[in-house]
């Protein structure tokens, strides 16, 4: 059985999210997406985690479903079967501290084996002076190895990922505030780091770059400050038991080097992630996004790392931050990697087929539910279900969209920059205008 799994959310007490993020509705939209798995978020913020609670009932070794009285329905989401949604105990938090002289500005994703572990988490944190009422997503004056140590303290069975790992400003490998290594950062703990969050700026075949990182598995999350954003990436599990330990040993066996030495013994295993394209991250190249300034790695270090428009320091994105520590061409796919499949969003799919630019039209919405509807989820739809079976529910051109993203067969892109999504296109721009034209 394929479960897709997103573990690192967020809900509506964090910071710039979405007030809509409550249990029931992370649970409706995982349904429509076709998550099977997905972290509760922010289990640090008090009334949170009073949420999660009242609302969530064990399910599972580990794990936990909404209660039946809290399930909500979407009228326009009639789908022919549904997800069951198991919830696991993750968030994230941010922690700031010097270390070898440097300050360091590195996000976690941490996971509990319950919500009676997690409510020791927070006690130990409030204790240790950490204010978490104040945001879902809390800042720790604490270093990354002091968080671990406590974590492991509170309970062997906790686990602390590395989150969105190249991001330029609040990762462990970021280029302002980062580390050049897992072990620089966590020292004689390294060992107990056994997977990263590769972020939305970067993908597998650019980590695989980095020989040290054979060691850990890449994991794939959305990040997602709203519903719409849920599943835009994923892990992909394979098999039917799901459970908190067992989770947690499929990922910590599905690096490179486990995979091909063929190690894996846990009878659920991660055979994969669903990946945003990198270069529609917000900070896959370098640039100014007040001066509009865009730069590839190359043409930044003509520059010196200097914008050309106000002469100040450029923000280095994840791609030359990648190429800085990277001992390997880009070509190189380790023995035992996992594969991947790179996905834009089906409203984004749809609205590029009508040759709209915006998501949000009654067109696209209208497409969007029919399809979910019929296809059990927007994973399954962009990633499972036969092509054949799309051209009885929706548009030849829809379905060509569609085949034309499994394929991989890009028209065009837009890198994104200095918190700037990019764009990917999937058809050429004459072809956009036929698109549009036609519809009229």
């Amino acid at each position: 059985m394929r479960t897709y799994a997103d573990f690192h959310i967020h809900s509506k007490y964090a910071r710039a999210c979405s007030p809509q993020l409550t249990p029931e509705n992370i649970d409706l939209w995982c349904r429509i997406k076709g998550l099977g798995l997905v972290a509760t978020g922010d289990f640090t913020h008090p009334k949170w985690f009073d949420d999660l609670q009242e609302k969530l009932e064990p399910h599972g070794e580990g794990l936990y479903r909404l209660k039946s009285e809290f399930r909500q329905k979407e009228a326009r989401f009639t789908p022919v079967a549904e997800t069951d949604v198991h919830f696991i105990c993750g968030t994230e938090v941010a922690c700031i501290y010097r270390h070898n002289e440097q300050t360091r500005r590195v996000h976690h994703c941490i996971f509990a084996p319950s919500l009676e572990v997690v409510a020791k988490i927070n006690t130990t944190l409030e204790k240790r002076g950490c204010k978490l009422a104040g945001d879902g997503r809390p800042i720790l004056g604490m270093s990354s190895i002091e968080l671990l140590k406590i974590l492991l303290e509170i309970d062997p069975r906790n686990v602390l990922i590395p989150a969105h790992a190249w991001t330029p400003w609040f990762a462990i490998f970021g280029s302002k505030s980062g580390y050049d290594s897992i072990a620089e950062c966590f020292e004689d703990l390294a060992p107990y780091i056994f997977a990263i969050e590769t972020g939305l700026s970067s993908d597998p075949a650019m980590n695989w770059r980095v020989s040290a990182l054979d060691k850990v598995a890449l994991t794939s999350h959305s990040d997602a400050h709203s519903l719409p954003n849920l599943g835009r990436e994923a892990d992909v599990f394979e098999g039917s038991e799901l459970s908190y330990s067992g989770i947690m040993k499929a990922i910590r066996e599905a690096n490179p080097i486990a995979v091909s030495a063929n190690k894996q013994t846990s009878p659920l295993k991660l055979s994969g992630t669903v990946e945003f394209f990198p270069d529609e991250g917000r900070y896959h190249y370098d640039g100014h996004r007040d001066c509009k300034v865009c730069l590839s790695p190359a043409e930044s270090k003509k520059l010196k790392n200097i914008c050309p428009k106000c002469n100040r320091e450029l923000t280095i994105g994840v791609l030359n931050r990648v190429e800085e520590l990277a001992d390997n061409k880009p070509d190189r796919k380790p023995a035992g990697a996992l594969s991947f499949s790179s996905l834009i969003e089906l409203d984004k799919v749809i609205a590029q087929a009508q040759g709209v630019k915006g998501r949000a039209t009654k067109a696209v919405e209208e497409q969007y539910w029919q399809l979910v509807s019929e296809g059990r989820g927007e994973l399954q739809l962009l990633l499972d279900v036969p092509l054949e079976r799309l051209t009885a529910i929706t548009t030849e051109r829809v379905v060509e969209a569609i085949g034309r993203l499994r394929d991989g067969e890009i028209k065009g892109i837009e890198p994104g920059f200095d918190g700037e999504y990019g764009q990917i296109h999937l058809f050429a721009e004459d072809e956009r205008g036929r698109t549009q034209s036609s519809l009229f």
